[in-house]
């Protein structure tokens, strides 16, 4: 392909998008802060991760991402490793062992196995379009998905596992699942939620069942946090109370509110308006991701962009539904606005992997 010919098919839109995402993110994690010295090393990180995060959405728009489809074992293999290494030896923070140290650097490879499920996967319903959707077909697709989340659910990571096990449940229904397949994933999974409750971690537990049955007093404890953000969402109003200036962040009432509930710092300090405008933002970038799917080559790419679209969509969902008290505490961060350094490459390499497969959606001309 012509280099012009191939950058004019690049996607400047999608790019621009998650360049201002990126930004606004930064903005808001120094707002986030509030001053706290500790937590101030992060906003020139973000900027750090922001950085290398467009170089390698570049890097792998360049290359061809048909490659990916004979490199798949590997990575999923290697990304396995790392989950298998990290359950043995790794760091434990808030409860679960879930990063590598690298320096200062921390690594998490269950944002690395989102990634590899959606390769792996949208490699393997590649290849088998023409096969029979029976159970076989549904039941190899499930092993590829159990064999990543397994390790991911030990570190205890409850809310990855879940997400990737949302990937592979929205690429086998594009797929082309039956509904008695579906019927029986509903009915598998709500008994396999039910049997395994009693064995998760306690503060798992505590989440799931202070969403369900919330103390008469939500000032303190395991909902504080969520009574806080509903506060400052609530006090925000129509076009918030201005940068910098939201109670609730500034005074620092809530916690992780630089990640977890960046959202609520959004709706105090912008409002209704600032809070609609990001949900328009991270929805215009899910769109450009599936209209790269419509408009792949082969269902290879189709699938790679649609997975892409699927993290991105599940993970704003449950972000913002936690914070407006909707779901329990997940700990998944909004998309490129969130505080995180792993999390935030992967997204970038991701929407580098969409960047390939719609620049290829033509047939390829030779000089």
């Amino acid at each position: 392909m012509l280099r012009g010919e191939f950058w004019r098919h690049f996607d400047f839109w999608l790019l621009g998008a998650v360049i201002l995402a990126n930004a606004f993110g930064i903005a808001m994690i120094r707002s986030a802060i509030a001053g706290n010295e500790t937590l101030l090393p992060q906003v020139n990180r973000q900027i750090l991760y922001a950085g290398i995060g467009l170089a390698v959405i570049v890097i792998v728009t360049l290359l061809d991402y048909r490659y990916w489809s004979s490199l798949d074992r590997v990575l999923y293999l290697v990304t396995m490793l790392f989950l298998v290494i990290l359950y043995i030896s790794g760091i434990a923070r808030f409860g679960s062992a879930r990063w590598f140290t690298v320096g200062s650097i921390l690594i998490q490879p269950a944002e690395i196995a989102k990634l590899a499920m959606i390769i792996a996967l949208a490699d393997y319903f590649a290849r088998s379009q023409d096969a029979p959707r029976d159970w076989f077909w549904l039941a190899k697709s499930l092993l590829i998905a159990v064999g990543l989340m397994i390790w991911i659910l030990l570190q205890p990571n409850l809310s990855n596992a879940i997400v990737i096990m949302v990937i592979w449940a929205a690429m086998v229904w594009v797929n082309g699942l039956q509904l008695k397949h579906l019927a029986a994933i509903i009915v598998t999974g709500l008994l396999a939620f039910t049997a395994g409750f009693p064995f998760l971690p306690t503060y798992q537990q505590e989440r799931i069942l202070n969403f369900i049955f919330p103390p008469a007093n939500a000032s303190y404890g395991a909902t504080y946090n969520v009574s806080q953000a509903l506060i400052a969402l609530g006090s925000g109003g129509w076009f918030g109370k201005g940068y910098g200036l939201g109670t609730q962040t500034q005074l620092r009432f809530m916690k992780v509110r630089h990640t977890d509930f960046i959202f609520s710092v959004i709706g105090e300090e912008f409002g209704l308006v600032g809070a609609v405008l990001t949900l328009a933002l991270l929805a215009f970038i899910i769109y450009r991701c599936l209209r790269a799917a419509r408009l792949a080559r082969d269902p290879f790419g189709s699938l790679l962009a649609y997975g892409v679209a699927v993290l991105i969509s599940f993970q704003a969902a449950v972000n913002i539904a936690v914070n407006l008290n909707l779901m329990p505490v997940s700990g998944l961060p909004l998309p490129f606005i969130s505080q995180g350094g792993s999390g935030l490459l992967s997204l970038m390499f991701g929407i580098g992997l969409v960047e390939s497969v719609i620049v290829r959606h033509k047939s390829l001309e030779f000089a």
